[in-house]
């Protein structure tokens, strides 16, 4: 399950990026963190906005909806993201990890 924490301004979204992934995919949760693998390489913001892109595209997000609010140069990340309800990401998380 993936920790979703309630921000004044949306939801709070906690991501786990492990280094030098093999595809660009959302593999699940890990310890309360969505677990997101990028191939970019994690240099001049490369792979922060291919997290954003893959994000966006899995979950049907604006990318204007999602914006990196710590952990940039780090492998456990925080993500905003407004103009949804936790429950409605909730419901997001869980088709697209369910596969469907």
């Amino acid at each position: 399950m993936i920790n979703l924490e309630d921000h004044r301004d949306g939801v709070i979204l906690p991501v786990k990026v492990p280094p030098k992934s093999q595809a660009n995919e959302l593999r699940g949760a890990q310890g309360g963190r969505l677990k997101v693998c990028v191939t970019a390489a994690a240099e001049n913001g490369k792979a922060n906005a291919a997290i954003i892109e893959l994000i966006c595209e899995r979950l049907s997000l604006r990318k204007r909806q999602l914006t990196l609010i710590g952990g940039a140069t780090m492998g456990l990340k925080r993500f905003l993201v407004t103009g949804i309800t936790r429950a409605e990401l909730q419901a997001r998380l869980e088709e697209v990890l369910d596969g469907g």
